[in-house]
């Protein structure tokens, strides 16, 4: 066995295991093996739903398949190796700025995730483990104001959840545990939501 092949049976077993340690390290091992110099547009490929596998001309793809704006910037870049989603996988605004940020483990979710404002704020930052959100997920207003601060566990909220107005006053305040909640939800408070936006409920 030489040693790329023993490169690669570590690699995969390796990023199989449940290791919460080992998605950044094996992240960056992903970007290796996907083929840099290999890249189509994305309409070029096909996926087997059943399999779960991107093929191009017949065969398991392996290298990056773009797609581009009707002004010729770039929109989306993907990562595939042996035809599933593998690596870093991001998306720009037509302006040329990013829009979108994560990253891949044969088609699942893994480590980072964010994602921007048109104007380059911070809008959501959050992290995968084996395709569940885990930790600390936190959303940003346009301006750069904390809007929330949830705790993840396993892709359910656990531990404390939070969420605040432009204006930097709290309207959610809670502990979700075990599938309860105990604390000021949104519903106990003097807001509510008018067209996916927060207003003060105004009492006669």
């Amino acid at each position: 066995m030489d040693v790329m092949k023993l490169f690669l049976l570590i690699f995969i077993f390796g990023c199989n295991s449940t290791s919460k340690n080992k998605d950044s390290i094996c992240n960056y091992l992903e970007t290796k093996v996907v083929d840099h110099t290999m890249i189509v547009h994305k309409d070029s490929l096909i996926l087997n739903g059943n399999e779960g596998n991107w093929y191009f001309k017949k065969k398991l793809y392996n290298g990056f398949a773009v797609k581009y704006y009707k002004n010729d910037s770039l929109q989306e870049k993907t990562g595939f190796f042996n035809g599933k989603k593998k690596g870093a996988y991001k998306v720009w605004f037509e302006n040329g700025v990013l829009k979108l940020e994560t990253h891949y483990n044969q088609n699942v979710l893994v480590d980072s995730y964010k994602a921007w404002w048109l104007n380059g704020i911070l809008a959501l930052e959050s992290r995968y483990i084996n395709g569940e959100k885990q930790g600390i997920e936190r959303q940003w207003y346009a301006n750069g104001s904390l809007s929330k601060e949830r705790n993840l566990l396993d892709g359910q909220e656990n531990g404390l959840q939070r969420a605040w107005l432009q204006n930097g006053k709290i309207y959610v305040n809670y502990e979700a545990k075990n599938g309860r909640k105990f604390g000021m939800s949104r519903a106990n408070l003097c807001y509510q939501l008018k067209n996916e936006k927060v207003e003060e409920n105004k009492t006669k």
